[in-house]
């Protein structure tokens, strides 16, 4: 495996950036400097989106059975550099071990989902209104597609858009987040070089926002954007791609809710609500951001919960046995901590937690919050849980669909009356009795309103990658009456 990550790769080729300026790429435990790479310019995107465009017709037109051959490779090379995958994202996204671990295994579920695609590009034959005429619809790749790849999940979230798109026939050019250009995009370019993937089908440029984000969006190559990221960031992707009449898959913030009914097992409850909240920092866009506790069991659901967020162990990303490790760099610290403040200047009480040593932030409880709060209406992205209570079902429904987000939620109580309740919440993914950060390789994976456009995996990201082209054959010469007589 290619191990030096200081050029990207376009063409198949390493290359360095074409931009006078780099990028540090830094450990956000240590904030040690692990290397330096010269940053990529407009041309070097010119060059990577080109390169794709020529190599699109010959991918494309390989046989299925070639393709996903190819697919196949690729997981089991992934699965042989585990260990470095794993090391790379502890000491480049502060992943803890724990969740390395599960996300290295949810990216190897959409790799082996993705080998099916070859032989999942379905057609249709349907009637025709004319006599002697046979209509076809093919399905084909749209082309070449750009991917912008976040820093919490970098891996799969990078890798279930790379992946999907080469199954499906198109090409693809990844800008990874400049805080994880390895896991996020360059490891892609090392892992498929090494099973084999032809010259230009894949290409990975390393830049700045500043100098390549818009570019990598409005450049007339790509069919289709894939971005996984903030809102306000996906809004503008979306405005610019619109103008130019691309599409999207994007897949935003969430302020998820965690609803817990009076009929709910507390216990179980608690369990789940620690984990969602707390897995990976809370840095993940499933994340629950609000509890909701109804009134009856508020005391007794938050005696349980402080006590199970105390005997969290966090610090060392490194240590197998750490549940809560670094948030990604000083800015998201200092915001987080700012809004601590502000909800309990608003009256909020601090439960637990609230202090930060460098990059870890101790995991906090904050109760007594409303929905107006900076941390309730905001989504926080750290180690933070907001308690709110409610009255009855009616106020904790009005609770969750009043703010702009809907990516996921849970709701914990009876299963008929849980998922009654679940299914009036304005969300794209929702789960009774369990935890928020939910994915599954064959299951729509996406959110509504302010959360997002279109879906992730299976069947639904078929649609998503694809096109469809109808083709209609005429058997016979066909009479144009009244047109001819």
């Amino acid at each position: 495996m290619h191990t030096d990550f200081t050029k990207m790769y376009i063409d198949g080729q390493w290359v360095e950036g074409s931009s006078d300026k780099s990028i540090d790429n830094t450990n956000p435990f240590t904030d040690e400097t692990l290397f330096s790479i010269r940053s990529a310019d407009e041309s070097d995107l010119d060059k990577a989106y080109d390169v794709a465009k020529g190599a699109q017709a010959e991918w494309a037109t390989m046989l299925p059975q070639n393709r996903r051959a190819l697919i196949e490779k690729f997981a089991e090379v992934t699965l042989q550099h585990k260990e470095d995958i794993i090391e790379w994202l502890v000491k480049e996204s502060g992943s803890t071990r724990i969740k390395a671990e599960g996300e290295f295994l949810a990216s190897m579920a959409i790799i082996k989902e993705a080998a099916t695609f070859p032989f999942r590009m379905d057609g249709l034959i349907k009637p025709s209104i004319v006599p002697n005429k046979e209509n076809r619809v093919y399905r084909k790749p749209l082309g070449v597609i750009g991917v912008i790849s976040p820093w919490n999940f970098p891996f799969h979230l990078a890798v279930r858009s790379i992946v999907s798109a080469l199954a499906t026939g198109n090409t693809v050019v990844v800008k990874p987040a400049t805080a994880t250009p390895v896991t996020g995009g360059l490891l892609f370019a090392s892992l498929f070089e090494e099973a084999g993937l032809p010259k230009g089908v894949l290409n990975v440029v390393v830049g700045r926002g500043s100098e390549i984000g818009d570019a990598i969006v409005e450049h007339p190559v790509p069919k289709l954007i894939s971005f996984t990221g903030s809102t306000e960031v996906g809004k503008g992707i979306a405005e610019k791609a619109g103008r130019l009449l691309k599409k999207t898959a994007l897949e935003l913030g969430g302020n998820n809710v965690f609803v817990v009914l009076d009929d709910a097992d507390i216990d179980r409850a608690v369990e789940s609500a620690v984990y969602s909240k707390f897995y990976h920092q809370g840095q993940i866009c499933m994340s629950t951001n609000r509890i909701l506790v109804a009134e009856s069991i508020h005391d007794a659901f938050l005696e349980k919960f402080v006590e199970r967020v105390r005997a969290l162990k966090f610090g060392n990303p490194n240590e197998s046995d750490t549940q809560v490790g670094p948030l990604i760099d000083h800015d998201q610290v200092d915001r987080i901590l700012d809004q601590i403040k502000q909800t309990v200047d608003a009256g909020a009480t601090l439960q637990v937690g609230g202090n930060a040593d460098g990059n870890v932030l101790e995991p906090t409880v904050v109760s007594g919050v409303t929905n107006d709060m900076p941390l309730a209406k905001n989504e926080i992205f750290g180690p933070v849980a907001v308690i709110l209570s409610f009255k009855d079902d009616a106020e904790a429904l009005k609770l969750s669909n009043e703010l702009p987000y809907g990516l996921s939620g849970a709701v914990h109580g009876s299963i008929y009356r849980a998922t009654e309740f679940a299914r009036q919440v304005e969300t794209g993914m929702i789960h009774v009795n369990d935890q928020s950060v939910n994915d599954e390789p064959h299951l729509p994976f996406g959110g509504e309103k302010d959360s997002g456009l279109g879906r992730f995996n299976g069947e639904w990201v078929l649609e998503e990658f694809t096109t469809l082209q109808w083709v209609s054959v005429m058997h016979e010469r066909r009479e144009y009456k009244p047109f001819f007589s």
